[in-house]
């Protein structure tokens, strides 16, 4: 029998995770599956953590519990479950109900009929806030260009992931994981499946502003050197642009010698061209900031805690 991990990040999911875990236990136990979901506690200083230990006394054999020491971010949340995690395959699921819990089959169908490494989920139509569909669509549409990723591929929480592709995703340990770009780093073999997406019933999304910039800046500064080829070009643009501007500058003096000094375009030209280059030389410096915060072993997470169940804990 092929054993199924859900691993779920938990972050002030006290009124969600409890029905989450109850109903995802009864659909899958109802389908003769071997499960294990993985409760990823991602700092949350609600009660998250006392249910999360109540759902492992009630399914002893079945759930496990990671709380991480401190809020570290939704992907490096996944990757302590994926660690954890022992699964043929693993499902990756909010905590917010937003996700059916019955989708979970379809995925899990999906990957065994197409022999894909990973199955993304999609929706006809997504049922978050203009501000968080506007994200990720901007999201989307950089992962294009920085990671070659499909155009109708989208790139979703929700999926179904291959141990093999596991096994390599996991092998990373920088602070900065972008699982989506990790993935497309380590298979092509990706396939898709249409699932239904909920309204949100308890609370708000969690994701702000500066989480989606956060994510972001993880998939476009850590999993390429694009950007750095961009700048380049920036640059390369602007020097020929500048060349072009001082040629027709001399021969507008030379043509008409008592032609003012343009102290407008001279100021202009000074902005523009201070501002690209303080833009450049801030990219430079995030990469290399990046580097040394890897190269300094900052952890991608610190687990304070795992909670088994007894019959777990035999195994």
């Amino acid at each position: 029998m092929k054993k199924l991990s859900i691993i779920i990040p938990v972050y002030y999911g006290e009124k969600t995770i409890g029905s989450l875990v109850n109903k995802v236990h009864k659909l899958l136990s109802k389908k003769v599956l071997s499960i294990e979901v993985v409760l990823v506690n991602d700092g949350s200083t609600d009660s998250s953590d006392d249910e999360c230990r109540k759902l492992v006394k009630i399914y002893p054999k079945d759930v496990v519990y990671v709380c991480l020491a401190k809020n570290f971010s939704e992907h490096n949340a996944v990757m302590a479950g994926l660690n954890v995690s022992t699964g043929e395959f693993a499902v990756i699921i909010d905590d917010d109900f937003q996700n059916p819990p019955e989708e979970i089959l379809k995925l899990f169908d999906r990957i065994q009929k197409t022999k894909a490494d990973v199955v993304y989920s999609y929706y006809k139509q997504k049922k978050h806030s203009w501000f968080r569909n506007l994200g990720s669509r901007f999201n989307d549409k950089v992962a294009n260009m920085v990671l070659d990723k499909p155009e109708d591929l989208y790139l979703s929480s929700f999926k179904i992931i291959r141990r093999n592709v596991i096994n390599e995703v996991i092998k990373y340990t920088g602070p900065y994981p972008y699982i989506d770009g990790l993935i497309l780093r380590a298979t092509q073999h990706i396939d898709k499946q249409l699932v239904k997406h909920d309204e949100r019933q308890i609370g708000k999304s969690n994701y702000t502003l500066k989480k989606l910039l956060l994510l972001w800046s993880n998939m476009f500064i850590n999993f390429s050197i694009k950007p750095l080829r961009w700048s380049l070009y920036l640059g390369v643009i602007f020097a020929l642009l500048g060349f072009v501007l001082a040629a027709g500058f001399i021969f507008e003096k030379l043509r008409n010698p008592d032609l003012p000094l343009g102290w407008a375009s001279t100021t202009s030209s000074l902005l523009i061209l201070s501002g690209i280059q303080l833009l450049i030389l801030g990219m430079m410096g995030e990469f290399v900031g990046r580097m040394y915060l890897t190269h300094n072993v900052t952890p991608q997470y610190v687990i304070r805690d795992i909670v088994r169940g007894k019959e777990n804990e035999e195994k």
